[in-house]
């Protein structure tokens, strides 16, 4: 049998209180419970908590000290607003709460929440994903933290790549983290960000090289709650989509003939022969 009980996850945002969705509001609003941990989440959030909801901060607590909160929402139909930094699929130990709500036969819904990651690209003001420079992004972690990376997931196998790369949970190791891109073959001049509390009232973002990343991080003392942006597209210009030229055709919008024709030409140029532009931006 099913319980009435919810239990819905939240993505609170990289930190101000105003990033959060409608959706995550409006959840948080409806809560009985609200879990929250002041050590991650900016503690405006809670003003969309009801008059009246238990407002439980899980900073100090281990999942078994969550798990009677969960039971007591599935044995008396309470719903349940788990709030977790940045987006909940992003390093949120999410996974393994799932699985115990849905032993208790508990309904659950993840909200997605906006990552620390856009965030901080938003701050800086540039698109990760620029034409013709990098049109991936990895998130990834320093290996040989206290939770172990597969084989195979290392920086510096993902560096020689070269495209754009967010590093979460690395600030305390940053010499190593430089040492790493730079052997993945980053050079060493290649722009980086360094963004502590991003969107948070103390917010710190601050740009540099590869090359002189751990410098930075040890000059401003950062630890934790610091991401860093690496890639050739942090400075990137005068590159342009075929998603908005009048060259390119989609379902709705028809190429103008003549810019259809330069497009052709700029990608025979670049494969050394003749090329059709495809739909992709």
């Amino acid at each position: 049998m099913t319980s009435d009980g919810t239990v819905w996850f939240v993505g609170a945002g990289p930190g101000a209180a105003d990033l959060l969705t409608l959706r995550a509001a409006r959840v948080i609003a409806e809560a009985d419970i609200v879990i929250w941990a002041a050590s991650l989440v900016h503690a405006d959030v809670l003003d969309h908590a009801r008059p009246g909801a238990e407002i439980v901060d899980s900073s100090q607590l281990p999942i078994e000290g969550v798990l009677p909160l969960y039971r007591r929402a599935a044995e008396q139909g309470l719903r349940v607003a788990r709030i977790h930094s940045g987006d909940p699929a992003l390093w949120g130990a999410v996974q393994e709460q799932l699985d115990l709500c849905r032993a208790l036969d508990l309904a659950v819904e993840i909200v997605p929440g906006v990552s620390s990651f856009t965030a901080v690209a938003a701050i800086i003001g540039r698109e990760l994903t620029v034409p013709e420079v990098a049109q991936s992004v990895i998130l990834t972690r320093l290996e040989g933290g206290k939770t172990p990376m597969p084989p195979g997931e290392r920086v510096r196998d993902f560096a020689r790549h070269g495209t754009t790369m967010a590093l979460f949970l690395s600030a305390a190791r940053s010499g190593q983290v430089q040492a790493e891109l730079l052997a993945g073959g980053y050079p060493d001049d290649t722009p980086a960000v360094v963004a502590y509390q991003a969107t948070w009232p103390d917010e710190l973002v601050v740009r540099c090289t590869v090359g002189t990343l751990e410098a930075t991080v040890k000059q401003h003392r950062l630890w934790k709650h610091t991401l860093f942006l690496v890639g050739p597209a942090l400075a990137a210009e005068g590159t342009r989509s075929h998603l908005y030229h009048p060259g390119h055709f989609h379902t709705f919008r028809r190429a103008e003939p003549a810019a259809r024709a330069e497009l052709r030409r700029q990608a025979g140029a670049r494969t050394g022969g003749t090329a059709t532009p495809g739909h992709t931006p």
